[in-house]
């Protein structure tokens, strides 16, 4: 009788992890990583990267505290405002890294006062730690060269469903 348990708790378990699409959990991961900066909640953001993260922009960012630091403006309130989500995830076949890479919107105010919105492409590569949980290793974003299209603030203004 035991013996039948344990096959059948092995069996749900191959189920359920058969069932598991990493492709979703980074892309909610991804999606919850912006809620963090959107909400200005550091301590969620600073969750979502990995320790040896590098974010390149004009400089190379190495680590969750010169990351945190270089994103602070963000987590000020009047400061400026930033969301993004995931258009494309990519996600290798042993599981462990993927890509995420969609539009973001970044609104801010000009010196005389008025609400500027800039719009660019994030690129993420995202790790599996030992704890199960995606981190994000590198970053990097490009402004766009022209407005955006009604498909990049379609993506943004979905509802999100993580």
């Amino acid at each position: 009788m035991m013996m039948r348990t344990l096959i059948s708790a092995v069996a749900c378990l191959a189920a359920t992890t058969a069932i598991a699409d990493p492709g979703d959990d980074v892309r909610c991961r991804e999606i919850g990583f912006s809620q963090s900066a959107e909400n200005r909640d550091m301590q969620a953001f600073r969750s979502f990267i990995d320790a040896d993260a590098r974010f390149v922009s004009n400089e190379v960012l190495r680590g969750i505290d010169a990351v945190t630091e270089a994103w602070a403006v963000f987590f000020t309130d009047p400061g400026p405002t930033i969301k993004w989500r995931p258009e494309v995830i990519e996600v290798l076949e042993n599981g462990t890294l993927a890509l995420s890479r969609g539009p973001y919107r970044l609104t801010s105010q000009n010196a005389d006062g008025n609400i500027v919105e800039s719009w660019g492409t994030f690129n993420s590569i995202w790790r599996v730690n030992d704890d199960g949980q995606w981190r994000v290793v590198f970053d990097a974003g490009s402004p766009a060269a022209s407005a955006p299209d009604d498909k990049a603030k379609a993506i943004l203004e979905a509802d999100d469903d993580c």
